[in-house]
């Protein structure tokens, strides 16, 4: 079984991010990315089924420009076998980030596509769920805990009060929560490894050429938020 692992490249969170002064966006000179913490975690999980013999390969794959290869580089020297870079430079709503890696599950067999629940950036928790539907896969959102049984999955999931344990068909659509686990990091072995490894540079066209590529979402205005009082 392979399993696709969609992650994102984010701000960190420890960065002091700075709005441009028209609004238009934030200040990206200087700034360091990171692999989405959420996504750190679809890895991690990815990594511990494999090791346990209930999958072949871990793929990687992330929306963006060139330089994000970096953060899928990140995630194979955690120990993912290879990564899909498919290479786009306007802005990626959830909508579009959906579109697109539904295209790319359809290019190949994928037993399982685990991805976080959200991206630190735009909270929005949309992409998973829309992947799920374009693609009539079920779907259990807000993993704490992940068990495999033959061709299901057993996930424990946050709900308002409580917890809540589903059994979902394989393949399927799982989002990961905090409490699934604590991401590895990236060894120093691993590192070297990853350079050497298989980062195939795609082009959203060599996906599907019908793909509409402007976003739902349309971002008006940026703006910080309004200062402490002392």
């Amino acid at each position: 079984m392979k399993i696709l692992v969609p992650i994102k490249r984010v701000p960190d969170y420890q960065a002091k991010v700075k709005v441009k002064a028209d609004g238009s966006g934030i200040e990206t000179d200087g700034i360091k990315w990171i692999v989405n913490p959420f996504d750190e975690i679809a890895v991690e999980e990815a990594l511990k089924i494999k090791e346990a013999g209930k999958a072949s390969e871990v793929i990687v794959a992330a929306i963006g420009p060139e330089d994000v290869s970096a953060q899928l580089r990140y995630a194979m020297a955690m120990g993912a076998d290879r990564g899909i870079l498919v290479k786009y430079d306007g802005f990626v709503d959830s909508d579009l980030a959906a579109k697109l890696l539904c295209s790319l599950y359809r290019k190949d067999s994928y037993g399982l596509i685990i991805m976080g629940k959200q991206a630190i950036d735009s909270d929005a928790s949309q992409t998973g769920q829309l992947m799920a539907a374009r693609l009539s896969l079920p779907q259990a959102c807000f993993a704490s805990k992940l068990v495999l049984q033959g061709e299901n999955a057993d996930v424990t999931r946050e709900v308002d009060g409580g917890l809540e344990t589903i059994k979902v068909p394989l393949p399927c659509i799982i989002t990961t929560d905090l409490r699934l686990n604590e991401p590895r990091y990236a060894s120093l072995p691993g590192i070297m490894k990853a350079k050497k490894k298989q980062l195939d540079e795609i082009l959203p066209g060599d996906l599907d050429s019908s793909i509409e590529l402007t976003p739902r979402v349309k971002v008006l205005k940026m703006s910080p938020p309004p200062a402490a009082r002392a």
